[in-house]
């Protein structure tokens, strides 16, 4: 579900593929027809189970200090279509958007495409047309069949490695890397963050068939904690404090760091202290009002992250949490994660497809203080000058559609 895509597809007359097929013929064949609009963009590719968003954001963040134009495509969408697709961190306009469907149409690829494939088309030939100098590039799901993996980039990213999107992916750490680095490219470098020794025994191997030189996290640089923090990797920077908190954020922000490094961008160290210490990205541990806060942590790994920021942000404090999720996630080992740091937990429905219900939810938490209530509810609950922090978590469809209630 891509929001406002629809739009477009009318507006312009074009259909899409109602059904999804494995592999890349589909896009590969589209991108002939367009004249191969992504051959011409100077792409860093990121793929990775979380830390994706963060460490595009971290990485445009510095080429903008450095005075680097950007282009951006990210997935899912936070609001609409048009925050997938930013030019110098500004979301796409209308009119642009328009002409690069446009340009879909004419090229005869109408019935062609899924509506992701779609929307990554759309993407490349809206990079092709505006040339920024950087692209940055993320996996929608995977990597190796995901429709972004027709560039060969400068370089390919992997910030981490976790089970997510079983269904798809496969139901091992090592199924799941192996989609992952499906994005690695014959002698272009992999920076990988912190993964798990089987994801990694498949990453080293997958790496040296392809011949390409791979950079881990913790083993080729790293960040040392302190105040300043020093990341310590093929430069040595001191960096002053991040706006986006949490120890995950501390090895994303290392992984950008590398990756534009070995992307060979003439990069000064001062933009690269500025564009850590000013990234932000919505739902990232994002203070949206006093004492409340929106995490998109949605799998077991992402809430585990979100548990030590808590408990690095706030030490002792336990939490209110707000949860809606959707029904394809590991929802029991997600809220298992979290109850170290809870103090209740409140959950809702959500009317998207694929939404587990809040009763569902309320039955997979093993916790004492729990409760099932409706959007009002919520509403209060948040706006409520109770002590005590609250974080509101599960799924982007979730903080979407409650932060007009809070904002």
């Amino acid at each position: 579900m891509i929001p406002k895509l629809d739009e477009y597809k009318k507006r312009v007359k074009i259909t899409s593929d109602d059904e999804i097929k494995p592999g890349l013929a589909a896009i590969e064949k589209a991108m002939e027809l367009l004249g191969s609009p992504q051959q011409n963009l100077k792409a860093i590719h990121v793929a990775g189970t979380n830390g994706k968003g963060s460490t595009i954001c971290f990485m445009e963040s510095i080429l903008r200090e450095a005075g680097i134009s950007t282009g951006v495509f990210a997935s899912p969408a936070m609001i609409d279509i048009h925050d997938q697709i930013r030019i110098n961190g500004e979301n796409i306009t209308e009119e642009e958007l328009t002409a690069s469907f446009q340009t879909l149409k004419d090229s005869g690829i109408d019935g062609m495409l899924t509506d992701f494939e779609l929307l990554t088309a759309a993407a490349f030939v809206t990079f092709d047309r505006l040339k920024p100098d950087v692209v940055l590039i993320e996996c929608g799901m995977g990597g190796r069949f995901d429709s972004t993996n027709v560039i060969t980039p400068t370089v390919s990213v992997i910030p981490s490695i976790a089970k997510d999107h079983v269904g798809f992916l496969g139901d091992s750490i090592e199924e799941i890397a192996w989609h992952k680095t499906g994005i690695f490219k014959k002698g272009v470098p992999a920076v990988c963050g912190q993964i798990p020794y089987e994801a990694k025994k498949v990453t080293e191997k997958v790496a040296k068939e392809v011949d390409s030189p791979l950079l881990i996290y913790g083993q080729d640089f790293q960040m040392i904690e302190g105040n300043p923090e020093q990341f310590r990797g093929s430069l040595q920077i001191t960096l002053p404090p991040r706006k986006m908190k949490g120890p995950h954020q501390a090895i994303n922000a290392a992984v950008a760091i590398e990756a534009l490094i070995m992307a060979e961008l003439k990069l000064p160290i001062e933009a690269i202290q500025s564009g850590i210490a000013c990234a932000k990205l919505s739902y990232r541990f994002e203070e949206v009002a006093p004492g409340v806060f929106f995490d998109g942590a949605h799998n077991p790994a992402a809430a585990a992250m979100l548990r030590r920021t808590v408990q690095e942000q706030f030490p002792g404090e336990k939490i209110d949490f707000v949860i809606g999720m959707m029904a394809n996630k590991e929802i029991k080992e997600t809220l298992n994660e979290l109850i170290p740091v809870a103090h209740s937990f409140t959950f809702i429905d959500f009317d998207v497809p694929g939404a587990a219900t809040a009763q569902f939810v309320y039955d997979q938490c093993d916790f004492g203080k729990k409760q099932v209530t409706d959007r009002e509810n919520v509403s209060i609950i948040l706006s409520k000058d109770l002590d005590g922090k609250k974080i509101v978590s599960g799924s982007l469809y979730l903080l979407n559609s409650l932060r007009s209630h809070i904002l």
